[in-house]
């Protein structure tokens, strides 16, 4: 946790920025795997959190502008629960820590809400995108599952964005600790893959890392042979020689904050030539869109340059032809690299996903519905205060060849017989993390080996 004036602070802004009416914030509840009593990993909401650094289950909260008042609902524990838990502190001393001087049971809540709109005070709430959040809004306001998401308010989406898009420096310091743990665990990954070892070896050992730092896992680790596949959570095929090992994955701190980085290595020793090809092109097109990032640029922009050195290298291997900036704008290159360029990373790796990409990564603007191009998730120009990943790749997915051919699709562009030869390849990705200054850019972590050589001289 921070101190408890940085929470005091941001529920102070949030509060002049919304400018009246109810904020209801839902915490999350723990989530049964297979029966009550084995529940998943428990993970707060991240817009709690950061609200009210509390990373307990059962607990919600409502800050009441026009009253002045911040309150947390949760029911204390039971005997019966600290056999089970263990001591934990109370609801009142969890939120003092935060500057939070009054709380009620769960109960409550509802009778709050129905005092307040029978005032005629507006009520805020944000988009559910769990389960027992959507039981909550039902039970507590009556909006029926279909209406919920329609009915949230952009006034408080858009306010809670406006603070957490822009990191302040305790926040870029905890997203740096993240990274460098993620990239302890890519080291780890680096040096130990080899052939005959399953993707479940890899797979556990970096856990370990992150796990041995004393945070966890800030998304399901992607540690495959098939990179072909954008976020391919199998771990059952064995390393070979030849193979490409894509490694996607990262650490969320004790505080909740994340790390996010991808690196591809070969499983040999050293790349083949065909392997160090295809990788010196996704890494060119890393370093080129690095060194365009500055305050003010669409990132847009920067995704449209990585396209276009991804598509001038295919066209170099001959298997892209024609204009490569025409190619981008209608999409061709989008057959190697589908995805998008980035996203915004925070107290969750996908930053505020859960409250609307248009409105985190493009600030309101439409996204646009083209294959490859839907999938951007950052846009808008950037910031000081951003921190977002940069990370293109090419992908060879024999069953987005095999449609693309069928349909004969941008055949002004595409040599499919000369894509046909690398069907096997896999697929390959760079990502670092960023945050925007004043006066450019800053990476976070201490930079993991991308050149070739580092690579084989790690391996």
């Amino acid at each position: 946790m921070f101190t408890k004036e940085t929470y005091i602070n941001r529920r102070a802004r949030l509060k002049k920025d919304v400018g009246s009416g109810i904020l209801l914030f839902l915490g999350n509840d723990d989530c049964p795997m297979n029966y009550a009593a084995n529940a998943y990993h428990f993970r707060q909401d991240s817009t709690f959190l950061y609200f009210f650094g509390s990373n307990y289950a059962g607990l919600d909260a409502i800050i009441d502008i026009d009253a002045d008042k911040e309150i947390i609902f949760g029911n204390e524990l039971t005997v019966e629960d600290i056999v089970w838990m263990g001591p934990q502190p109370t609801i009142k001393e969890k939120s003092e820590r935060v500057g939070i001087q009054h709380t009620q049971p769960v109960n409550d809540l509802a009778n709050y809400l129905k005092a307040a709109m029978a005032k005629g005070q507006k009520l805020h709430y944000l988009p559910p995108y769990r389960p027992e959040h959507q039981v909550k809004l039902f039970n507590l306001l009556n909006i029926p599952f279909a209406n919920q998401a329609l009915s949230a308010s952009v006034d408080f989406i858009k306010a809670i964005i406006n603070q957490r898009n822009y990191k302040s420096a305790e926040e870029v310091e905890e997203l740096h600790k993240a990274v460098l743990i993620t990239e302890e665990m890519h080291l780890t990954a680096m040096r130990m893959a080899r052939p005959g070892m399953k993707e479940l070896d890899i797979a556990a050992a970096v856990t370990e890392v992150a796990l041995r730092h004393g945070g966890n896992l800030s998304f399901p680790v992607i540690a495959t042979i098939r990179g072909e596949t954008l976020h391919n959570h199998y771990y059952g095929n064995t390393l070979k020689e030849g193979d490409m090992f894509l490694l996607d994955t990262g650490a969320e701190t004790a505080n909740r904050y994340c790390g996010d980085l991808s690196s591809t290595i070969p499983v040999s020793k050293k790349f083949t030539d065909r392997q160090k090809t295809i990788y010196e092109i996704v890494l060119d097109s890393h370093l080129q869109a690095v060194a365009a990032l500055k305050p003010g640029k669409p990132f847009r922009d920067v995704y449209y340059l990585a396209c276009k050195v991804i598509g001038e290298g295919m066209k170099s291997l001959g298997l892209m032809k024609g204009d490569m900036e025409e190619a981008v704008s209608v999409g061709a290159t989008a057959l190697f690299f589908p995805c998008g360029l980035g996203h915004m990373l925070g107290m969750d790796t996908h930053d505020m996903e859960n409250l609307g990409e248009v409105w985190v990564g493009y600030n309101g603007e439409p996204k646009s519905t083209r294959f490859g191009l839907k999938s951007l998730r950052l846009a808008r120009p950037l910031e000081p205060g951003f921190v977002f990943t940069v990370e293109p790749g090419i992908y060879m997915n024999p069953e987005l060849i095999d449609m693309w051919k069928a349909e004969k699709r941008f055949e002004q562009f595409i040599n499919y017989n000369e894509v046909e030869k690398y069907k096997g390849f896999g697929g390959t990705r760079v990502e670092e993390c960023f945050v925007i200054t004043e006066t450019g850019y800053r990476r976070l972590g201490n930079a993991l080996p991308k050149k070739v050589a580092d690579i084989e001289a790690i391996r």
